[in-house]
């Protein structure tokens, strides 16, 4: 029997349980629940069930929990040979939190294939801006000098990081974003990345497809972590890209 293509419509109620993510539709792949707002309150609920907003200016607040899932092991980016050999001569450094609004607002608007228009509206930007303001959303930024020439950005809960979007001002600029967050979260004990919806790019790199329901039984754990809930600008420190080329 095909399932109904209803979707619940989300109440006013920021800590109002989200369906189930098995009840999500299969096409379009994960689509869960329509409406609500984008409160920290509600953002926060979501992430720790799996869950992610994701939808274009016009379309009401449309929430996502695919299946299969893109996974990241923290000491599993996988960056080319040749790309390696380009980093030992760079003059690059990751840091973090240093420039939050800097790579949301790139990320929002630098042009991907395929795609028209961006995901990432203002009220997505505002909205995990004030996420930043409040010690839970986080960026990773690549400098060359003051130049910022990539980063990503996503929301940490306990021990467990969700990533929403990077980008690159110059090749390779979110490949050592991605990287230098990837090292820096298995040096503190965070196993994993969430990569959100696979595509060949992630895969790449080293992301995993993991069926819903492994995704979910892994991090539960992870959330429950006690983390702190701050700026890691000192907590990260400054990362040579240099470092990333062994």
């Amino acid at each position: 029997m095909r399932r109904s293509l209803r979707v619940p419509m989300l109440d006013g109620d920021p800590l109002a349980p989200f369906p189930p993510p098995d009840s999500a539709l299969r096409e379009p792949d994960g689509l869960l629940a329509i409406g609500g707002d984008l409160s920290p309150a509600r953002l926060l609920n979501a992430y720790s069930h799996g869950i992610f907003p994701w939808y274009s200016d016009g379309q009401p607040i449309l929430w996502w929990s695919p299946d299969p899932r893109m996974v990241f092991r923290s000491d599993g980016v996988r960056l080319s040979s040749r790309f390696r050999r380009g980093l030992r001569h760079s003059s690059w450094v990751a840091r973090a939190d240093t420039a939050f609004a800097q790579v949301i607002a790139a990320c929002a608007s630098t042009p991907r294939e395929g795609q028209h228009g961006t995901w990432i509206t203002e009220d997505m930007q505002a909205a995990y801006l004030e996420l930043h303001r409040l010690g839970h959303a986080h960026s990773v930024e690549v400098f060359d000098g003051a130049e910022l020439v990539g980063g990503i950005y996503g929301v940490a809960i306990g021990r467990m990081f969700f990533g929403e979007s990077m980008f690159s001002a110059r090749s390779g600029g979110s490949k050592v974003a991605l990287a230098a967050l990837a090292r820096r979260l298995c040096e503190w004990g965070w196993p994993l990345v969430d990569a959100q919806v696979e595509n060949g790019h992630l895969v790449g790199l080293g992301a995993e497809s993991w069926p819903r329901e492994d995704f979910l039984r892994r991090i539960d754990g992870l959330l429950h972590i006690p983390g702190a809930v701050d700026s890691w600008t000192n907590r990260f420190g400054m990362l040579p890209a240099t470092l990333l080329a062994a």
